[in-house]
């Protein structure tokens, strides 16, 4: 076990049970900054003894920042929440936050600080999520200027909030919804004497990225020896862009439902967002309905997985090892009696 302290705030999420694991294999010393270390104890085992150790940490309190870095070699920054709640703001998790975080780390002379962001993340979006994520960056890097940035797209991977979801959905729902703008003038096809309507739903782009290869990606940072990543921001996408369409029609191939699939306009999901938001754990937001426009690709002359040199990995050959669970019952694995 080496003497290499790393510091991962937000460090029992999605994506941060995958670096932990992958930090603890190469021997680091992890120190996990998160708000409830009391709900955090599943990362214990994925080090040796002493090897994960969790600390109580505010990302809206300097001192707690700063104590949580203290002695560590390297940052990296993975808090971000969906939607916001209590005193949760995207405006304290995602904006300032960054930048209380890169002042830590500097005024610690830190050697390294891996910034996790978002896709469309833009001062000018529409949604409050993105332009939130935009600002942290700009702060991030006010701060920090060395520090490596990271956008992932759409992630995916067993505890993932999209796939997941709707894998759940397409158990009990006869359809599942693809979203359309009412605005846009519906184009026309023939069936036999009939003219029919025909309405382009779904068409939001995405390039669904693997969580390990994102994990993977932090670790390339950090262990890169001639520093090249710092100051720079790498976009990270999968293979391969869905529409939503398809990625709806993904998982339906997956748990092996025959489902329909239903257009449903933008407004319809922004007064459903209203509702369910107003719920203590909302599935769904008026502000994710804003992002449901808004394609989340790579953009094009953008640093990538592969500037990192990672093979970036398939959607289609890592949602059957997980979304499986989703499928009906089969009962003719039952053994045969004989009359």
């Amino acid at each position: 076990m080496s003497n290499r302290i790393v510091t991962v705030f937000g460090g029992s999420g999605f994506l941060g049970r995958h670096l932990i694991q992958q930090l603890a294999q190469q021997g680091a010393l992890i120190r996990v900054a998160v708000r409830r270390p009391e709900f955090a104890g599943f990362l214990r085992p994925m080090g040796g003894v002493g090897q994960v150790t969790l600390v109580q940490a505010n990302v809206r309190n300097d001192a707690s920042v700063a104590q949580a870095i203290e002695g560590a070699n390297e940052v990296v920054n993975l808090t971000g929440i969906l939607y916001e709640r209590s005193r949760q703001r995207f405006g304290e998790i995602h904006s300032t936050a960054p930048g209380r975080i890169a002042r830590a780390a500097r005024a610690a002379k830190v050697s390294k600080l891996v910034h996790v962001s978002a896709i469309g993340a833009n001062l000018a979006a529409n949604s409050a999520y993105a332009r939130s994520k935009a600002a942290g960056e700009v702060a991030l890097l006010e701060a920090f200027p060395q520090a490596t940035i990271l956008r992932p797209s759409l992630m995916f991977g067993p505890e993932d909030d999209f796939f997941n979801k709707f894998g759940a959905l397409a158990r009990i729902a006869p359809g599942l919804p693809v979203f359309f703008d009412v605005r846009q003038k519906p184009k026309f096809r023939f069936e036999g004497l009939y003219m029919m309507p025909e309405i382009e739903a779904g068409t939001t782009r995405y390039q669904p990225v693997y969580v390990s290869d994102v994990a993977q990606a932090i670790n390339r940072v950090l262990a890169n020896p001639v520093d090249d990543c710092a100051g720079k921001v790498y976009e990270l996408g999968g293979p391969k862009i869905y529409s939503y369409r398809e990625l709806m029609q993904l998982v339906a191939h997956e748990t092996q439902y025959k489902r329909l699939i239903v257009p449903v306009p933008f407004f319809v999901a922004d007064i459903l967002g209203f509702f369910a938001q107003l719920m203590p754990e909302p599935p769904f937001t008026v502000d994710q309905a804003k992002m449901l426009r808004a394609d989340n690709v790579v953009e094009e002359g953008a640093l990538t997985l592969a500037d990192l040199g990672i093979s970036a990995s398939a959607a289609e050959l890592v949602l059957p090892t997980y979304l499986h669970r989703f499928r009906k019952a089969r009962t003719d694995s039952r053994p045969q009696t004989q009359s």
